[in-house]
């Protein structure tokens, strides 16, 4: 084996492992900021922006209405 073998065998071996060990890292740019009050701000505006989304699913698919095959008479308006 010539040493032009080894070294090219070695350079994929390498990138071979580069890629099986690359998905547990995690992403190499921070999704939020590194300042501690800037990093909250930006956490709560996104659980915020994901409880919208929700209450929207929920208004759009009329699961926050009451059921109208249930056999108590509900009026489902504001009373």
């Amino acid at each position: 084996m010539s040493w032009r073998t080894y070294v090219m065998r070695r350079w994929v071996l390498v990138m071979l492992l580069c890629v099986a060990l690359s998905p547990t890292a995690g992403c190499f740019l921070p999704a939020f900021s590194a300042d501690r009050a800037h990093r909250t701000q930006q956490l709560i505006f996104t659980s915020e922006d994901f409880r919208a989304a929700l209450k929207t699913w929920e208004r759009f698919w009329f699961l926050d209405q009451p059921d109208h095959m249930s056999p108590e008479l509900v009026h489902g308006g504001v009373l």
